[in-house]
């Protein structure tokens, strides 16, 4: 049987961290990706052998083509990819400048495009079924929350995305998802104010914001065997918080 190699994106970020931590823990090899060599480093380091890092500016094609041809030197092949790299650039509409518009759009979205042209490359080659997991955002659908406009365009341009894969890549047993946190404890926390936050937090069902590894159980669990039969969707997680 062939060894499962992941990539994850954002890999030195809170929520990357955690990603990588649960893949470790179900027996993948992983290929953590970030621009950020130090967190990249550290990483490594407390994982050993099943993390290979790999420093790349993800709003940069070529960085992403050069970053998985080292994966296929190191690893020898992708079968899942988690496309976790984001931030939220916080002007409001629509005082938006042109320039945060278009990093937004790289970070989240645009990064996300190239690592699956990559990925999907190598998975057709692959034995088994593959995965694609997208880290969206709740706030692409709910509109009472803060998020800029140009934040949520992003997301949904993710999602889009995995659903026209899922459709695209079915017969080649490739299944793509995204999954759809709301607040999240990740270092995102230090875009908004404290007001901000506490409002937010305070729509939450459980009283609190939910935590990195909760998110990251469900990317093991789309990546696992049980996931196979999962393509296309966009999974919701906020406790129920816009049930109606």
């Amino acid at each position: 049987m062939q060894e499962r190699i992941a990539v994850v994106t954002g890999a030195a970020g809170g929520m990357g961290q955690a990603i990588v931590a649960q893949l470790v823990a179900d027996g993948l090899r992983v290929a953590a990706l970030d621009i950020d060599a130090t967190g990249l480093s550290a990483l490594a380091g407390k994982h050993g052998q099943p993390v290979v890092p790999v420093t790349a500016d993800l709003t940069d094609a070529t960085a992403i083509a050069e970053a998985f041809a080292q994966i296929d030197a190191q690893l020898g092949g992708v079968d899942a990819l988690v496309n976790n790299a984001g931030t939220c650039l916080m002007s409001d509409f629509p005082e938006i400048p042109a320039d945060e518009f278009e990093r937004q759009m790289a970070i989240n979205f645009t990064s996300a495009f190239h690592c699956c042209q990559e990925a999907v490359k190598r998975m057709l080659t692959r034995e088994g079924v593959k995965k694609i997991v997208n880290i969206s955002s709740n706030g692409a659908y709910n509109f009472d929350v803060f998020d800029p406009p140009h934040y949520r365009a992003s997301k949904a341009a993710m999602d889009t995305l995995t659903k026209d894969l899922a459709r695209r890549y079915a017969r080649e047993k490739i299944c793509a998802n995204s999954i759809a946190p709301a607040m999240t404890e990740t270092p995102l926390f230090g875009v908004v104010s404290q007001e901000v936050l506490d409002a937010a937090i305070a729509q939450m069902p459980h009283g609190r914001a939910m935590r990195p590894e909760e998110v990251a159980a469900w990317v093991g669990f789309l990546i696992s065997p049980a996931g196979d039969i999962s393509s296309g969707n966009v999974i919701v997680l906020n406790q129920g918080r816009d049930v109606r």
